[in-house]
């Protein structure tokens, strides 16, 4: 079907807008990406033989439609999920229709809960039914390819994880047609604090005609409780209904087009949020529920009633200079609250770390109400600053740990843990992730489990499940924002009453096989431990289990029997009953076992053969993995589509593909070598040449305009500071070989402190005049300019966009970096401030490699370094004060009397920047720049130095 021109995108989202092109790296073959594109716009929709398709199915009476400016329609909107024993099928349906008079894009833009299964995608086109299947990754790209080289191929799907994802499907499609999107996943609900929560997301973007949220719930132990909290609002009071019975339960949200909307008189929807279901379910015995069908058994274990386990519990809290803020005040309050829950017979400690690492107590001490006031204290009083030290502390916590075991301090019977709070990647003492991981594991020794709780996107989440999950314990990001007190005491709670401990699963071995995990560290309170198998029905006609697990008080021992055909009649008669409720459960528990092994393995061989089980096994199961993708055909089979699942965003992508990832949490996807530094300690001793690090091989300007020039031959740092006049727009770099500009425009600050206006960048503009593109950069907003096009992102947003081979990636409330192919990169970086605070503003700092290829005609106050002049440093003596000595510096015939200092490199560290050495020239850089800095003004942001 030719005249679909179809981009679609499976990727994380937490609130912005439409993208143009976007992509998770830059793609090997980006000029054969660049094709879905004709003069930097998408192409126009075609016809099937010379005339568009009318739909041949039967929508019935579409009238009555509200439609928004584009004359789009939402006929329906309909989300069904059927629980079946934990296993939630979902089903999200939309069908539109464009009323326009002209093409346009139709969007299908949905949530769903990481870590669900996509199993299923249908489009209907005017009656052009598009299917899916699921193959291996590698065979679906070059099938895909393959369709793209014929012209055949229109578009393409992919993901990003998170906490949720996003499926985008945007369809191109001609006046009159209707169209159908439909979704399916599924997802095994996982029990915390005492309840099953179901969340499904209900996001429209406009009134629907006929709007539907079903949920039913077929559990066989029975219904303790249905609940659905009121999470779309005071708008929907009393829609919601729930039916109950003994073992079932019917939800339904159905509201009319007028309670839909916003007001009375509006046109938009209100329905934008999750709708969420919590239940519960009866628990007979101690020793877990059997459930038995279509040979696969689910055993469900989560007893109740048990005195806890005594706990020795080291919090391990980042204390860096990211923490500082809203970040530490929250942590601060959680931790305070925590430690008020403690019991008399848990045992803690306090460890707090940046570059350094901090101990409250060398050793653990009791929960008695004086230490942990004491504690609290102690955690009140803590200022973040610094770097990042995680290796040491994470060591200095096992060490603890380990001591106390090693004298007999601990309870035979408790459960020791280490709660780490962190929201960055290690910048101080050791980098290497994979060398941490494995510091950490020799250290634990499997006799502990190591919790991890990462704060926002700049932390590599990746990492916290891999560590964590390597010892027994769990990994959850958490919001940097209002509610990170309310996360952080949430997660706390999940681990806070440990249960039992040594649990181990046993079933009959000549009746059983292909078992998930049966073996665990620890059973917390208000959790659910599953496991699941293969069970040879055919010869067998009771299946037995046998839980071996320490309590408080005792070894435990719990036998369990069932019948392996009690479930048939119960399915057999409840029509919404999955009946592959158990095969998918036990699939969905031995994917997610391998792929957690597999991050773990040890070798990589190991990491192969597991790679090949969970391929096998996605394919067997119809899902969508990170090794398999879906294609997406028409019934002729001559349109394409890809949906496919890229590794970690921190990690990349893979080459040769085009995605669309807005809000993705960051990553240094995108992100060239050069932004990412290494702290490198400052020596006031006569010059020494700065060492080729990536921290300081760099020219920048940050602050009160501070400019550091790294002179690469010499190996040495020169700075100067400009003062200059708000409103003011200096030219940083002006090239009209290449065609590059770089400005920036000079903001102040709130009043004058010590008589002095301390003024910053407060906009950064680029022109890529070759591109005919410019992209505007304010504290507030990302605009990228191409003519009359335009697409604005603010500072709240994490994505990044293509256009015309140009990469543009921004990094949530931290740094934008631009990239034009191989030939230049450069970086802006966003300092906040308190909004109240009465002298100082937001503003920006710009960080430019050496290796940009500019042309030998490149000007402005970094271009001109392009070309690097001879720099002679002799004569230092002694300054005031004598950590700032004093030399003669010759350059471009000039004498000039400088100054060793220090000036601050922010990439890592945003609030205390790191420390770089640097010769400082006086007088705004005269001397050292080619005339006055007055030179550099010009009249506009995208204006070319005009050279004298």
């Amino acid at each position: 079907m030719k005249h679909l021109i179809c981009f679609l995108a499976l990727f994380l989202i937490s609130g912005v807008g439409s993208f143009d092109l976007v992509i998770d790296e830059i793609p090997d073959e980006v000029e054969n990406l660049i094709d879905l594109e004709i003069d930097g716009f998408p192409s126009n929709p075609k016809t099937r033989n010379g005339r568009y398709q009318r739909s041949t199915s039967d929508w019935g009476y579409v009238g009555d439609l509200v439609e928004d400016d584009d004359k789009i329609g939402l006929y329906s909107y309909k989300v069904q999920s059927t629980i079946t024993s934990r296993l939630a099928n979902t089903m999200i349906q939309a069908k539109m229709v464009n009323n326009a008079k002209r093409p346009q894009h139709i969007v299908f833009d949905v949530q769903v809960p990481k870590g669900a299964f996509i199993d299923n995608f249908t489009m209907d086109v005017n009656g052009i039914t598009f299917t899916s299947q699921i193959r291996e990754k590698s065979e679906a790209r070059k099938m895909y390819a393959q369709a793209k080289a014929k012209g055949k191929a229109a578009g393409i799907v992919r993901s990003n994880a998170l906490d949720m994802e996003n499926f985008k499907t945007e369809v191109n499609v001609p006046p009159g047609t209707r169209i159908q999107f439909e979704l399916h996943y599924h997802e095994m609900i996982r029990r915390k604090l005492s309840s099953y929560e179901h969340i499904v997301s209900v996001k429209p973007g406009r009134l629907a005609k006929h709007m539907e949220v079903d949920v039913r719930i077929i559990e066989p132990q029975g219904l303790r409780y249905v609940h659905v909290p009121n999470s779309l609002g005071d708008h929907f009071d009393g829609i919601t209904t729930i039916s109950k019975g003994e073992k079932k339960a019917h939800v339904s949200f159905k509201p009319t087009m007028a309670q839909q909307r916003k007001c009375p008189t509006c046109s938009s929807t209100a329905v934008d949020g999750n709708f969420v279901v919590q239940y519960d379910v009866n628990r007979e015995t101690t020793g877990g529920e059997l459930e038995i069908f279509n040979g696969y058994f689910i055993h469900f274990f989560a007893p109740e009633n048990l005195d806890p386990l005594p706990k020795n519990i080291l919090f391990v809290i980042d204390v860096s200079g990211s923490m500082w803020g809203l970040k530490m005040k929250q942590t601060i309050e959680a931790m305070k609250a925590i430690l008020s829950e403690l019991r008399a017979a848990d045992q803690f400690s306090l460890i707090d770390f940046n570059h350094n690492v901090r101990c409250w107590r060398d050793n653990l001490v009791s929960a008695t109400p004086s230490q942990v006031e004491e504690a609290k204290k102690y955690i009140q009083a803590i200022h973040p600053n610094g770097g990042t030290n995680i290796n040491e502390a994470l060591l200095r916590a096992t060490f603890i740990l380990n001591e106390a075991q090693n004298l007999g301090m601990l309870d035979p019977n408790s459960v020791s843990m280490i709660v780490l709070v962190s929201d960055g990647d290690p910048t101080v003492g050791e980098l290497k992730l994979t060398t941490i991981q494995k510091n950490v594991k020799q250290s634990i020794k499997d006799e502990f489990s190591l919790f991890c709780l990462g704060i926002g996107f700049d932390v590599d989440y990746d990492f916290l499940q891999r560590i964590a999950t390597d010892n027994r314990g769990m990994a959850q990001r958490i919001f940097g924002n209002q509610e990170t007190s309310a996360q952080m005491k949430n997660f706390y709670n999940q681990v806070s009453t440990p249960l039992l401990k040594k649990i181990q699963f046993n079933y009959p071995q000549e009746s059983v096989s292909d078992v998930t995990q049966s073996s665990f560290h620890n059973y917390f309170g208000g959790s659910e431990i599953v496991v699941a198998g293969k069970v040879d029905t055919e010869n067998l006609q009771h299946l037995e289990s046998i839980v071996t697990a320490t309590a408080a008080n005792a070894e435990l021992v719990m036998e369990t029997l069932r019948d392996v055909e009690e479930l048939d009649g119960f399915m057999k008669k409840d029509r919404y009953a999955d009946p592959e409720f158990t095969r998918k459960l036990w699939a969905y528990l031995t994917v997610n076992q391998m792929l957690a092994e597999r991050n773990t393995a040890p070798t990589a061989a190991l990491k192969r053969n597991i790679t090949k089980s969970i391929l096998q096994m996605s394919l067997d199961h119809h899902i969508v993995t990170p090794f398999t993708a879906m294609l997406i055909e028409n019934a002729e089979k001559d349109e394409i589509m890809l949906a496919d699942q890229p590794k970690d965003p921190r990690r990349g992508c893979c080459p040769g593909t085009l995605g669309l990832t807005p809000n993705a949490p960051n990553n240094n996807k995108g992100i060239p070598p050069w932004a990412n530094t290494t702290a490198v300690p400052v020596s006031f001793m006569p010059e020494q040449r700065s060492p080729p690090v990536s921290s300081l091989s760099i020219n920048r300007v940050d602050n009160d305009p501070h400019f550091i020039i790294h002179l690469p031959k010499s190996q040495r740092n020169i700075c100067f500071n400009i003062n200059s006049e708000p409103g003011k727009i200096l030219n940083l770099v002006s090239d009209p070989g290449t065609g590059v500009v770089v400005n920036g425009q000079i903001v102040g600050a709130k009043r004058t402190e010590n008589k002095k206006l301390n003024t910053y960048f407060g906009k950064i503009g680029f022109y890529f005049k070759k591109k005919g593109l410019k992209v505007e950069i304010t504290t507030e907003t990302i605009t990228l300019k191409d003519g009359s096009y335009s697409i604005t992102l603010t500072w709240a947003d994490t994505g990044h966009i293509i256009r015309k081979q140009m990469l543009i990636s921004v990094k949530r409330e931290n740094n934008v970096t631009i990239t034009v192919g191989e030939e230049m990169s450069f970086m802006v970086l966003l300092h906040r401030v308190w909004k109240h605070h009465p002298v100082n503003v937001d503003f920006l700092g710009i960080y430019i490699p050496p290796e940009n290829q500019f042309s030998p005609e490149a000007h402005g106050l970094i271009g001109q370094f392009a070309s690097e002049p001879e720099v002679s440093i002799h004569h230092q003596s002694p300054g005031q004060p004598p950590e700032k000595p004093q030399a003669i510096m010759e350059v471009k015939g000039n004498k000039l009397t400088v100054t060793r200092g220090l000036q601050k490199d922010y990439r890592t560290d945003r609030v205390a920047g790191t420390e770089v050495q640097c010769w400082f020239v006086h007088n705004s850089g005269k001397g050292f720049i080619d005339g006055h800095y007055r030179d550099y003004l010009v009249p506009h942001l995208y204006s070319f130095l005009k050279k004298p």
